[in-house]
């Protein structure tokens, strides 16, 4: 079974509109809304690929009684906590020629309320993925995702951090099964610019040193890059076509690139779903349908005629 967690759910409020203006009244021409959170994301994806999953999580108020139905609407199998103060986030989305996002912080969680989410992990066993996707509030501290993982780490268990920072090299020690920084990310974990490829490898291997076993670096129209447990370097492209939304096209990856390995073993496999996943994304209004990933994986395989 894949167990995903997300600690701050969101309602994604899409709004489009010819050209933003600040301080003046600026009209949209459309608006949508979206269930949000890396986690939800990965657990969505997952499903449409035909592999069953469980999202953990928190909701509060009245959003996170509308998160709550949405996922139930999407076929996603939810097993959240009820925080008993504060509202889930909503976070606005801003499409015009450029994209810009604005993210709350989300209601804090008690320690009793952390705990609660603890126990819940104790169903996960030997053989279990569990997927650790995303921000938390502010008031759990940086050492969240590792008390989930000292409380797994008696268990096989395969281990999946997308998150940034601290959250992220904190796990390194559990030796994840797959992290998935992007370029921007390995800046601010190594505290400099990454211009080229060469800059990618250097920090992956530093990764790979610390614990990861595999790291997939996700460089948007330059494809991405793998560099997976044995030492080996796999690149992919893109396929090229509109960009409708980038919102959750890296979840997409991950969820991909889980699905892909768990099916063939096949690190080759992994990058190339994952890859479809987060292009079929980025080409929808929402999150990929399983129409659109093997619609864009039939074209990078053609792409790629040796995989």
């Amino acid at each position: 079974m894949i167990y995903t967690v997300t600690f701050n759910p969101s309602i994604d409020y899409i709004v489009r509109l010819k050209k933003f203006t600040r301080g003046i009244t600026n009209r949209t021409s459309s608006e949508e809304f979206y269930i949000g959170g890396k986690g939800i994301n990965v657990s969505f994806v997952l499903s449409e690929l035909g592999l069953d999953s469980t999202a953990f999580g928190f909701a509060a108020g009245f959003t996170g009684e509308a998160i709550i139905k949405g996922l139930d609407e999407m076929g996603v199998n939810a097993d959240f906590i009820t925080l008993k103060k504060g509202v889930s986030r909503i976070n606005v989305k801003i499409k015009e020629a450029e994209e810009s996002e604005i993210n709350c912080q989300g209601p804090d969680i008690s320690d009793e309320e952390f705990s609660e989410l603890l126990s819940k992990t104790d169903v996960i066993k030997d053989g279990d993925t569990i997927v650790l996707a995303g921000s938390i509030p502010q008031t759990l501290g940086n050492d969240a995702y590792v008390r989930i993982l000292e409380r797994l780490k008696d268990r096989k268990v395969r281990i999946v951090v997308d998150a940034a920072k601290k959250l992220l090299t904190g796990c390194l020690k559990y030796k994840p099964f797959l992290i998935k920084p992007n370029r921007q990310e390995l800046s601010e974990i190594f505290m400099k610019e990454i211009k080229t490829e060469k800059d990618i490898i250097d920090c992956v291997t530093e990764l790979r040193k610390m614990g990861a076993k595999n790291v997939v670096v996700s460089l948007g129209p330059d494809g991405a890059i793998l560099i997976d447990e044995t030492g080996k370097l796999h690149k992919t492209g893109i396929v090229k076509e509109k960009v409708v939304n980038t919102v959750g096209s890296g979840d997409s990856m991950v969820a991909g690139f889980i699905a892909g390995y768990e099916r063939s073993g096949s690190y080759e496999e992994a990058l190339l779903l994952g890859t479809a996943c987060g292009n079929a994304t980025a080409f929808s209004p929402g999150l990929a349908k399983k129409e659109k990933i093997i619609e864009v994986l039939d074209k990078l395989r053609e792409m790629q005629p040796d995989i």
